[in-house]
């Protein structure tokens, strides 16, 4: 734009100083006056001229600098780019990204009470879960706690978090994850409206395990104890290749080494808490140890831990760690097994009778009463490797149970139908007949393809 008001004036001006050259002739004919004034226009007019071919020439090489620092700027950008990727360490986006790559947060694929999760398509085409944190001080908590845990640490177990967004002062914050495409574990062990198949027992042995390692690297090989407090199959994905993701990592904390337990309030998905954090005595690594118990009697009977059955105007309850304990000693685990699974386990014979019975008796020792009774999450692998023997657990005393027990009806025999499942809280059990979870808890059913 400059330039071309700088080249106007140069030839208005040149225009000038030539009407004057004819005016002068004209009026002056051939005179010494007019041979001065010629002269001296001639003189401004080349010095127009010179003044032009300088500016177009300092243009030029100053247009050429600046390409060549763009493009420079540019590669840096990328390896920049390519570094933080290799490093592991998450991107930060502009609000404007999210909403392009989103179609303005178009399509929702979970929600929670604080939480939204839409699908979305970066601009590499990159398929993403964008994870959206409302509210001010839970948002802004949350937010951390999750960046905090997951940012610096990296296993093919553990949900990857390619950035964040957060919007000043007061706005929403966004964590942008990797999008899982089997979506939540849930959805494939439970059978419900919506369900996406029914997991074979190879996959959920497996489940069992990948999940096991990911707890066991975020208890033991991370420079700080992470602790999860909310493992739940709704917070388990499933890639392509139905190997299990452990995600979500709102609630997480950070233990020092040096730290037995640390004090939190409590919060997490009813029916997976440890007793120890209902008694608010604190937790530990043993209380996610004890959730993870949960899921894996869950991976066995395709079924809520704790269902209820509306029977006339009575409820009845079945709590299904019980009965697998009760089973263990008779010598029948094998009824306690998913009844989608019967023809499966029948052709596995024995090998897939010890898995079972081996998955039941590791998940018994998770969910003891006591947290120094119940074994390491590396143990726990190790078990499930056949590294190391697997014991009967002892006998514990079960909170849920004694509350069952003293306020309803509990079903001790699991040959019934099977109902949906109810959310139990301590010293209150619900009665309705589908399974609900926690306010807080948020399950972020897909997050995408690795």
């Amino acid at each position: 734009m400059e330039d071309k008001k700088a080249y106007s004036i140069a030839i208005s001006l040149v225009i000038l100083l030539i009407t004057i050259i004819i005016i002068a002739r004209l009026t002056l004919k051939f005179s010494e006056t007019f041979f001065l004034i010629t002269g001296a226009d001639v003189a401004l007019i080349a010095a127009v001229f010179a003044a032009v071919l300088i500016r177009r020439n300092f243009n030029s090489r100053r247009q050429l600098l600046e390409n060549q620092i763009d493009s420079e700027g540019r590669e840096l950008r990328i390896e920049y780019s390519f570094l933080r990727k290799v490093a592991g360490v998450p991107t930060r986006f502009r609000l404007k990204e999210l909403e392009e790559a989103t179609s303005n947060f178009g399509t929702l694929v979970g929600r929670g009470s604080s939480a939204s999760v839409f699908k979305g398509v970066l601009s590499d085409g990159a398929s993403v879960a964008v994870k959206r944190i409302e509210g001010e001080e839970r948002g802004d908590k949350e937010f951390k706690s999750e960046v905090a845990a997951i940012a610096s640490v990296q296993h093919v177990n553990l949900v990857r978090l390619l950035g964040y967004c957060s919007v000043p002062p007061t706005g929403p914050r966004f964590l942008v994850y990797e999008y899982i495409v089997n979506g939540s574990l849930n959805s494939w062990i439970f059978a419900k409206r919506g369900s996406r198949g029914c997991l074979s027992w190879d996959l959920r042995y497996r489940v069992a395990l990948d999940v096991g390692k990911a707890l066991s690297y975020l208890h033991h090989d991370c420079r700080s104890c992470i602790l999860h407090l909310d493992v739940k199959p709704e917070n388990i994905l499933l890639d392509e290749n139905h190997r299990a993701i452990l995600a979500d990592f709102g609630l997480s904390k950070l233990m020092g080494k040096d730290e037995s337990r640390v004090v939190t309030t409590i919060r997490g998905t009813r029916g997976y808490l440890a007793p120890e954090w209902l008694l608010e005595n604190g937790i530990s690594e043993k209380s996610d140890v004890y959730s993870y118990g949960m899921v894996l009697l869950e991976l066995i009977s395709g079924r809520r831990n704790i269902t209820v059955a509306e029977i006339g105007s009575q409820s009845k309850f079945s709590y299904f760690p019980k009965i697998v304990g009760e089973k263990l000693a008779q010598g029948k685990i094998m009824d306690v097994v998913d009844e989608r699974l019967v023809h499966e386990v029948s052709a596995g014979g024995g090998v897939v009778e010890m898995q079972v019975k081996r998955l039941a008796c590791v998940a018994l020792s998770c969910i003891q009463g006591r947290p120094k009774l119940r074994p390491t999450t590396a143990r726990v692998v190790e078990m499930l490797e056949g590294r190391q023997p697997v014991e009967a657990p002892p006998q514990t005393t079960m909170l849920i149970f004694d509350l069952l027990e003293g306020d309803e009806d509990v079903d001790h025999h699991p040959g019934k139908p099977r109902a949906s499942a109810a959310t139990p809280r301590a010293g209150q059990i619900s009665t309705s007949n589908h399974y609900t979870n926690s306010p807080r808890s948020f399950a972020m059913s897909v997050l995408s393809g690795r």
